[in-house]
């Protein structure tokens, strides 16, 4: 089926452009999001009628776009998720999951706006984008942790596990620290106790 484009389209065209797509494509995405009409003789004259019309909106939508992109550009949200110790979720995060914790960051976003070329399921940093308007992307990092604490750990560009290991290795040490501060008091006192014995015994 032909189709005129209403705004840029990516990886097939800008508005204007008359393009060949796939019967379901148009019937299914294209036409009902209003992103082209039917090439017909007819919606080509609508369209020129309207062209100035259509590219002042499409300019004004772009600048407001380009505002807010330039605010969320290289944001970091937190979701927390339960995972297993391999760091594999126990399900993945969504485009929704992704566009609620955008939104409570202070932006309007919508799971169709958010471009995830995989699937998240995994803890760690997460670099996506966000299409705020056919021509204006920013990107966003969604940092997946169990909770806070390591959200921040990994914010910070540490290892989890390693400072977790770091966490182990020194509470080991201030237990062994402990073991051996009693031990030598320990040594002491039965040295006190056997000489006090043995001065009995004399």
């Amino acid at each position: 089926m032909e189709v005129v484009l209403l705004e840029r389209v990516e990886k097939l065209g800008q508005m204007g452009d008359v393009v060949k797509v796939k019967n379901g494509y148009a019937r299914n995405y294209l036409l009902p999001q209003k992103k082209a009409l039917r090439a017909s003789k007819e919606n080509l004259s609508i369209f020129e009628t309207q062209r100035a019309q259509l590219e002042a909106e499409n300019l004004k939508r772009r600048e407001e776009a380009e505002k807010v992109g330039e605010k969320l550009d290289g944001e970091a949200v937190v979701i927390i998720r339960a995972a297993s110790d391999s760091q594999q979720l126990y399900g993945s995060v969504s485009t929704q999951d992704i566009a609620k914790a955008i939104t409570a960051a202070g932006f309007t976003v919508n799971r169709k706006q958010i471009v995830l070329d995989k699937v998240l399921k995994t803890l760690g940093l997460h670099d996506i984008k966000v299409r705020l308007h056919p021509e204006v992307t920013v990107g966003v990092v969604v940092n997946i942790a169990r909770s806070n604490e390591e959200a921040d750990i990994q914010a910070r560009g540490e290892s989890v596990e390693e400072v977790a290991e770091a966490k182990l290795d020194a509470r080991d040490e201030a237990v062994i620290n402990v073991f051996e501060s009693t031990a030598e008091v320990d040594v002491e006192e039965l040295k006190e106790v056997v000489e006090g014995e043995t001065e009995d015994e004399k």
